[in-house]
């Protein structure tokens, strides 16, 4: 938030917390759920969008129509009858969209794999403004019955951490997802963090903020404190890569750590230098990516790579 509109909400929510904490709790919540306008900010922010939907101009474009009436979109790159061959689900960040993830899909795409990349309620082409965990898992699960089993599903900060979200069955009313391997990029490994920084931003009191972490359990049938997919990733039957840079100052390399340590399943990447956002276009993240899921199975998932490792590591093969 600018400075002057944060002034302003937390003189709001100082008001609402002295009138009625629960109001506050609720508005709280309906606040943290508010999507960014989905117009680019910046130079580089508007070139890169323009750049990918060029890009995607041509894709299909497929409604996913979920519950109570909402509807989330995803294109479709090699998609129609095309024989045997890989497929491939792609998830955004928070306040992202498939615009901004095109050098991801167009390596997924190149060797004729059906990508199907997902862009939330609230982002991209789905429109909205308003969009939570529960309604992520809910958008995946019924992409996964629109277009059948995944051989990868690889997804960017939020979208990541919704996909371990699906995987691990944290919310057991949403089916969950079966992918073969799964990545994450820049992606936490869980949320409590994310409501604690947003409740300090606004200024929210004890009981305002208890009121807010509750209103989780009462959307997704879960505690806040159950979303915590770094403890349970390497529980899942399937290779997990991990790709993260310890300069991302959005969400912390301890995140990557303890997806690492969850189980040998897990392989850490550490793409240093891409920060959060530039990570998902770097090169040697996307070599990376399209080697992980091009893998045949039972290739050993367990070492931990570091990307200065790498010129090394090559030469001396």
């Amino acid at each position: 938030m600018a400075n002057f509109a944060l002034a302003v909400t937390r003189f709001g929510f100082r008001a609402l917390q002295a009138l009625s904490p629960d109001l506050s709790g609720e508005a709280a919540f309906r606040l943290f759920c508010r999507t960014p306008s989905l117009r680019p900010k910046g130079p580089k922010a508007k070139a890169a969008h323009a750049a990918g939907s060029l890009w995607l101009k041509d894709a299909e474009r497929i409604a996913i129509r979920l519950a109570n009436g909402r509807c989330a979109r995803a294109y479709r790159i090699n998609g129609g009858a095309r024989g045997q061959r890989k497929r491939y689900l792609v998830t955004h960040g928070w306040g992202s969209g498939m615009a901004y993830m095109t050098d991801l899909i167009a390596v997924l795409a190149k060797d004729g794999a059906e990508v199907i990349a997902l862009d939330f309620p609230g982002h991209g082409i789905s429109g909205g403004r308003s969009l939570h965990m529960g309604l992520a898992v809910e958008t995946i699960a019924v992409a996964q019955d629109r277009f059948g089993r995944f051989d990868a599903a690889i997804g960017h900060s939020f979208g990541g951490a919704a996909l371990m979200v699906s995987a691990t069955g944290i919310l057991p009313q949403i089916h969950k997802l079966e992918a073969e391997k799964i990545v994450t990029i820049g992606s936490p490994s869980e949320m409590a963090w994310l409501f604690h920084d947003f409740g300090r931003m606004i200024g929210l009191g004890k009981q305002a903020q208890a009121l807010l972490e509750r209103k989780v359990q009462r959307v997704t049938g879960r505690k806040l404190a159950d979303f915590d997919v770094g403890t349970s990733a390497g529980r899942l039957a399937v290779p997990v890569l991990a790709v993260h840079a310890e300069d991302d100052k959005e969400v912390g390399a301890y995140h990557a750590r303890r997806y690492a340590a969850s189980g040998e399943n897990v392989r850490l990447f550490w793409a240093n230098g891409f920060g959060h956002r530039r990570i998902i276009g770097a090169e040697p993240v996307l070599q990376e990516i399209k080697s992980f899921v091009d893998a045949a199975p039972g290739k050993s998932d367990a070492e931990i790579v570091s990307l200065f490792e790498l010129p090394a590591r090559r030469a001396s093969l």
